[in-house]
């Protein structure tokens, strides 16, 4: 019996990593919903520095904060794709609870930033053994359960998308 050829690999990895962030791009989906908007950028895009900086939830976390935890998670998982040696202490990555404009501009500059290092991480990754693919499959996993906590809280939306 062969196994799965590293093109497939790459290719489901790689979907799932738009799901997550750019969001689903077709009829279904592997764990969001099937409609447009429900990526983490699209269900950040419009929040100001004041909503991004609004605590809630069990821990009292802001949706900045989770947004600079996922870009310190994506950062750590470009580096074990690439060979380096890692921490798995993520703690030190929930420093940044509230914003300014400015500082939530810079906050989705760089979630965008260390997305596109994952994904072309994971575009030009050449042996998937069960290390690289652990990384690639706990990154969207992991990215998917802060899309969960994030789109939890925003404000409900009509079907037209409005607050």
């Amino acid at each position: 019996m062969t196994g799965t050829p590293p093109a497939v690999t790459v290719s489901l990895l790689t979907r799932m990593l738009v799901e997550a962030f750019e969001g689903p791009r077709g009829p279904w989906t592997y764990f969001t919903e099937a409609s447009p908007g429900t990526g983490i950028f699209a269900s950040i895009g419009g929040l100001s520095a004041a909503q991004a900086s609004l605590p809630g939830g069990p821990g009292h976390s802001t949706i900045a904060g989770h947004i600079h935890h996922v870009s310190a998670s994506l950062a750590l998982s470009t580096r074990a794709l690439s060979g380096k040696q890692t921490s798995r202490d993520r703690g030190r990555s929930w420093t940044v609870t509230t914003v300014d404009d400015a500082g939530w501009a810079d906050l989705q500059v760089q979630l965008r930033r260390e997305y596109h290092s994952l994904f072309v991480a994971v575009e030009t990754h050449a042996v998937w053994d069960e290390d690289a693919l652990g990384v690639a499959i706990g990154a969207i996993a992991h990215a998917a359960y802060h899309l969960g906590g994030i789109r939890q809280r925003l404000a409900p939306r009509d079907a037209a998308g409005r607050p």
